[in-house]
């Protein structure tokens, strides 16, 4: 087998991919608006430069040598709790220089294991691999939640400081997500009444199906994940993931607060593709860090293609944060599919997040019944980003995370958005609420952004405050109202048809 060729991009490569991309894509024209969604560009060379990498048969290459979890004593009998078992056989593979764990059909309960280097975790067909609804079965460990960097529970899946790692189906994972639902919805009421929204998406700990974190070379292909508990898969400060087939149904017995699809956090050169997620929170997202602590980190998201997805309910069929203070550029999402979800390509942060978003690229997509198809919101959820200091509980009682939560960002300017050089194009949208929003800051509006062969059918056209330098080109808006400007400069509206 032949050595895999280790693909790396810099920021000036990736600016430099991007810039050409968008000079070829500006020359072609992309025809009729009406025309059915395909790969309408040439493949840029971000997306080229995946395809070398995680199409190497060579790519997170394990070892043959099986290794049955039954060999180690696991029951897979829906009832007893196999983590020792299951971790007995990892390790086994992981002393043998690696190799394939197994699990028979049936259920298998668990609580948290974690995966080694050169190592494949294969759920086949008829296997269900299941959280045990136990808090002490995943013990808290350094992570990233939402933002910062804080004690959490371990996932029921950990790829954890590891390189050469798959999971991979057809069979199940099923988060057992009821159970840690209703550990946030206890919770909220109460918080909310002390003036500490802000402080119970981090205080409720609840348990994620798969966690890839400060790893390399990981493949994630063919399972099915339902029911999720948080976040469905977290891909954070990891380089070279490929994520195929993975298919998400995280609304089954209620919908889970959080749940979001796929995270890809301050983690680069990343591909996901034919996924097919259904959650109650955003579908597919990429986020960098928040505040203090995530401008302390200064990790950005980059070098991400995520095509040939599917999204039904959910939040977002493609998010940028609210997490922005790492920065992000160089992503490229193309052959998108929504119906029903809340927004579309949705851009969200707030005036501590700070961070650059720059060089996004969106093109052949369609959604139909998608509320908000163009939602970019940089003052986003003020009761969540802007906690105010508890007056009625001392600060010696404040968690750590708390602590870190209401560092300020100083000096200020530091935590306002920058958000630019944005091309959407070759996408078309029916049945919408809201045609286009943006809401920036006149610090930094929101700059040069390109729309080309785009038609939207909404009921109301929208709005866009602080923005400048937009340009469309043959862009429709159908709607009962035009598109509001306020306080933009040097922005072309698309073409209104009532």
């Amino acid at each position: 087998m032949k050595p895999m060729a280790i693909l790396t991009f810099s920021p000036g490569d990736v600016r430099s991919a991007c810039a050409l991309l968008f000079a070829a894509i500006s020359a072609i024209g992309m025809g009729n608006s009406n025309a059915a969604v395909t790969d309408s560009a040439e493949k840029s060379p971000l997306v080229r430069n995946l395809e070398t990498l995680f199409n190497d048969d060579s790519f997170a290459s394990i070892p043959g040598k099986l290794f049955p979890v039954a060999d180690h004593g696991a029951k897979s009998d829906g009832r007893t709790v196999d983590t020792t078992a299951i971790q007995a056989a990892i390790d086994a593979a992981y002393r043998a220089g690696g190799g394939v764990v197994t699990l028979p059909q049936g259920t298998t309960l668990s609580g948290a294991l974690f995966l080694k280097s050169n190592v494949e975790l294969r759920l086949d067909e008829g296997v269900i691999l299941q959280a045990v609804e136990d808090i002490s079965a995943f013990s808290d460990r350094r992570t990233r939640i939402a933002g910062i960097e804080m004690d959490w529970p371990a996932a029921l899946i950990n790829i954890t400081n590891a390189e050469n790692v798959r999971l991979t189906g057809p069979g199940v994972i099923d988060g057992s997500g009821p159970h840690w639902w209703k550990t946030f919805n206890d919770m909220r009421p109460d918080y909310e009444k002390r003036g500490l929204r802000w402080a119970v998406d981090y205080d409720a700990k609840r348990v994620r199906p798969v966690l890839v974190y400060e790893s390399k070379n990981v493949l994630l292909r063919d399972f099915t994940i339902k029911r999720s508990g948080f976040w469905t898969i977290s891909l954070t400060y990891s380089e070279r993931v490929h994520v195929t087939g993975v298919t998400i149904r995280n609304n089954i017995g209620g919908h889970g607060p959080s749940t979001d699809g796929i995270d890809v956090d301050s983690s680069r050169e990343v591909l996901i593709e034919r996924c097919d997620i259904d959650c109650n929170d955003d579908n597919f997202c990429i986020k960098a860090g928040r505040d203090s602590d995530g401008l302390r980190v200064n990790r950005p998201a980059e070098n991400i293609v995520i095509r040939h997805c599917v999204a039904g309910k959910g939040h977002g069929l493609i998010t940028l944060g609210s997490e922005t203070s790492g920065g992000m550029s160089g992503i490229e999402v193309y052959g998108m599919k929504a119906a029903g979800t809340k927004f579309g390509f949705r851009i969200k942060s707030a005036k501590v997040r700070g961070g650059t978003i720059r060089d996004i690229f969106v093109h052949d997509m369609e959604m139909d019944g998608v509320g908000n198809p163009f939602h970019w919101e940089l003052n986003w959820y003020p009761a969540y980003s802007y906690p105010p200091r508890p007056k009625s509980i001392p600060e010696a009682e404040w968690p750590a995370h708390w602590h870190v939560l209401l560092t300020p960002v100083t000096p200020p300017e530091l935590g306002i958005p920058s958000v630019r050089d944005i091309r959407i194009s070759n996408v078309q949208v029916t049945n919408a609420d809201l045609g286009l929003f943006a809401n920036a800051y006149p610090e930094k509006p929101i700059r040069n952004v390109v729309f080309e062969n785009v038609s939207i059918e909404a009921k109301s056209g929208g709005s866009l405050d602080h923005c400048q330098d937009w340009t469309m080109r043959n862009v429709t808006l159908r709607s009962k109202s035009q598109l509001v400007l306020k306080n933009s400069k040097n922005v072309k509206l698309p073409k209104f048809n009532p």
